[in-house]
């Protein structure tokens, strides 16, 4: 079974569009499926041009390896301003 790990993501909009963000927590298997599942998630295409910023993000975000079995890759938290 594949690893999974634990992605807290910073996933901020600059000013002057915004000046809000958010933090997403997801598990998945690797940076590009965290990149996917957050972006599926992001219920409009407000973000999109930030989106390369995400990827960095992700990049150079905390990850944590997690040793339990059977978790299923999704957002496990999120909290958008």
């Amino acid at each position: 079974m594949a690893s999974k790990y634990l992605y807290i993501v910073e996933h901020y909009v600059p000013f002057p569009q915004s000046e809000y963000g958010g933090i997403w927590n997801v598990i998945a298997d690797n940076d590009e499926e965290c990149f996917d599942l957050i972006t599926a998630a992001d219920s409009s295409d407000f973000n999109v041009q930030y989106y390369g910023d995400l990827r960095e993000n992700i990049t150079s975000g905390q990850v944590y390896k997690l040793d339990e079995e059977n978790i299923v890759s999704g957002i496990v938290e999120e909290f958008t301003t």
